[in-house]
This record gives structure tokens, C-alpha cells and sequence, in this order.
């Protein structure tokens, strides 16, 4: 459980991380500011000028622990890999299902179908208490497309065709995505996606929490000995975590989607807390990542229901068991691969 909850970020720029025995130090101007016994953490995050020493490195390499490099503004730039563990039949049965169109279409379907529903709950929980009838239509129509997706999607003739209906529904999502806002909308209002870079604040957030889930779902997928380049979903490319992605699109609208609407919605993260670089890119300040880190973080403790294992799991460890059932199907021991679906 430790190995996916408990995540160091660092992003005060000029931090120095350095391992003295067991323990991880860090110090800023040469005075140790912070230390943590280091079987603690199960990964470390490092936001731009942060440094880090070859011993920890290696350290972290030699216990599989997680090490990830972003950019000061959360821009992925490097994960640390040590050595290939996980049971090699394992991956050979995977890159055996990519080679079967079949086999790949079948489990890209139940991916788009977690998606779909988990982003219709969004959605539907939004319009019962939206107070405005507008708003309560617009996310009630955004429902019934998704709706409407969840039924094409199981008919899907081909990858293409699947493709298709997922994104027309991300479209009505992100559409309708200003309407669940109770504060400063016209700040905060979503017109479109943006990615590289993000034009405005909720898609720097979108951005931001997106590339922390991909790291997670990366880490899932090589603690159980999958392959995270090798998708279904998403097409493989090369140094594209194709089923990290995969395994991301079950998770986007609960966890990240919904914390950025609790976030804006109680007032924690505000307009100021934005700043807008050249070339018109906006990032959000260092005081807003850390309000929005800790919340990451709580949020990944919280407990819910999973309803296919039949218990309540902290949020931090879904990837881990959605890869882990993926496992098992690969493997032959279901029949089907069973998505998260957030009652």
C-alpha cells in the first residue's frame, strides 16, 4: 500500500535529496530542511531544479522505488527504470493479446465502458446538485450522450469505430465541464482541451493531475509485471506508456476530474493562482501546486468501494489493482477484463 500512497514531491527549486544510511535528506542552502526514514516512501516526484544524489538514485533503482523527473510546471521529462522484474509469461501473453484484433478490441471496449460510466456518475452527481436549470440540462444532456456511447461502444465494430464514440463523448464531458463549477466560472470556464501547453487554468490543472496519474499507472503496471508500453486502448508508439494511458482513462473522471471541481468549488484554488508564460501557456504557482498536491494525496487515501473484488481499497492503489486484474486475464484466469466503476 505504501508503494503507492506514500510519494514525496519536491518542487522548492535548489532542494539537494541525498541518502545518509537509510535515510532520505533534503537540504536546501546546506541546511537539511526535511528527513524521512526511506522504506517510508514508495516514490519520489522532483519538480524542476531539484537535485538528487547518485547513491539515492541507485538506491531507489535497487529497491524498485518509483523516481520521476517533471519540469518546474509539471511537465513530464524522465521516470527512473531499474531492473525488468514480473513474470516473463506474463508479458509474453500480453504482447500475444496485442497481436489478436479480437483480443484487443474486447478489452479496449471494457476500458472505454469504465470510462463512459465513470464520467456519466460525474456528471449525473453534478446535475442533481446543480441549483441552476441550465446547468442541471447540460449535464443531463452530457449524461444521456454518455449514455447513449456506453451502447455503441459495446457494438463497436473495429478499434476505430470505439475510438470514435470515446472521444465524441470526452468532447460532450469537457463541454459541459464548466457547468459543475459554483465559483469564479468565468475565470475557470473550460472551452476546450488543450494539452501542449494548456491556454487556461482548468486545463493546466487537467494537465497537471493527468501527468501525476500516468506516473502511478506506469509504476502499477511495472510492479505487476506488465509491459506499460504495450496498450489496447491506445495505440503503441514509441515512449508512449500506451497502457499506462489505458489504465488512466478508468481513473481520469473520479479522481482527477472530480478533485479539481472540489478544489475550485470550495474556494482552495482561485484565479491568482495562475500564472501565464510566453508563448501564452498557463501553470500554476508554486503555492497552488502544494494545496493541490496534498489534496492529491489525500484523495489517494480515501477508501472506496470496489465492486468486482467485493472491499473497500484506498484511491492510490486502483491502478495497481486494475493492472492486476488485467493480469489475471491475460493470464486466462477470467474470461473478460472488468473495469473500475465508481458506484
Amino acid at each position: 500500500m505504501k508503494q503507492i500512497l506514500n510519494t514525496l514531491y519536491v518542487q522548492t527549486q535548489g532542494s539537494y535529496l541525498r541518502l545518509d544510511h537509510d535515510t532520505l535528506k533534503l537540504e536546501l542552502e546546506r541546511k537539511t530542511t526535511f528527513q524521512i526514514p526511506l522504506h517510508h516512501l514508495g516514490g519520489i516526484v522532483a519538480f524542476g531544479n531539484v537535485l538528487i544524489s547518485p547513491f539515492l538514485v541507485h538506491r531507489c533503482a535497487q529497491d524498485g522505488r518509483s523516481l520521476v523527473w517533471l519540469s518546474e510546471h509539471g511537465r513530464f521529462r524522465a521516470r527512473l527504470s531499474g531492473e525488468t522484474t514480473g513474470n516473463v509469461l506474463l508479458r509474453q501473453a500480453q504482447h500475444d493479446a496485442v497481436r489478436d484484433p479480437h483480443r484487443v478490441l474486447s478489452i479496449a471496449r471494457y476500458v472505454v465502458a469504465g470510462k463512459l460510466q465513470n464520467a456519466r456518475s460525474v456528471l449525473m452527481r453534478a446535475a442533481r446538485e446543480a441549483k441552476a436549470l441550465t446547468d442541471q440540462s447540460t449535464l443531463k444532456e452530457a449524461g444521456k450522450v454518455h449514455a447513449e456511447a456506453i451502447h455503441h461502444a459495446e457494438r463497436a465494430a473495429d478499434l476505430d469505430k470505439l475510438r470514435g464514440i470515446e472521444g465524441y463523448a470526452a468532447k460532450a464531458y469537457f463541454s459541459a465541464f464548466t457547468a459543475m463549477l459554483r465559483l469564479n466560472r468565468e475565470a475557470f470556464a473550460l472551452t476546450e482541451r488543450s494539452r501542449r501547453p494548456p491556454r487556461d487554468p482548468i486545463n493546466a490543472l487537467l494537465s497537471f493531475v493527468y501527468t501525476l496519474l500516468a506516473g502511478e499507472c506506469i509504476a502499477a503496471c511495472e510492479g505487476v509485471g506488465l509491459d506499460p508500453q504495450v496498450g489496447f486502448l491506445h495505440a503503441v508508439r514509441p515512449g508512449r506508456p500506451a497502457l499506462a494511458l489505458d489504465l488512466m482513462e478508468e481513473l481520469r473522471s473520479p479522481l482527477a476530474g472530480r478533485l479539481i471541481l472540489t478544489l475550485i468549488n470550495r474556494n482552495q484554488l482561485k484565479p491568482d493562482d495562475f500564472i501565464e508564460r510566453p508563448g501564452g501557456a498557463i501553470f500554476l504557482t508554486e503555492d497552488a501546486r502544494k494545496i493541490l498536491l496534498t489534496a492529491y494525496q489525500k484523495r489517494k487515501q480515501e477508501e472506496i468501494s470496489h465492486t468486482v473484488i467485493g472491499t473497500k481499497v484506498p484511491f492510490g492503489l486502483m491502478g495497481h489493482i486494475q493492472a492486476r486484474l488485467l493480469a489475471r486475464h491475460l493470464r486466462g484466469e477470467v474470461p473478460t477484463y472488468q473495469p473500475f466503476i465508481q458506484r
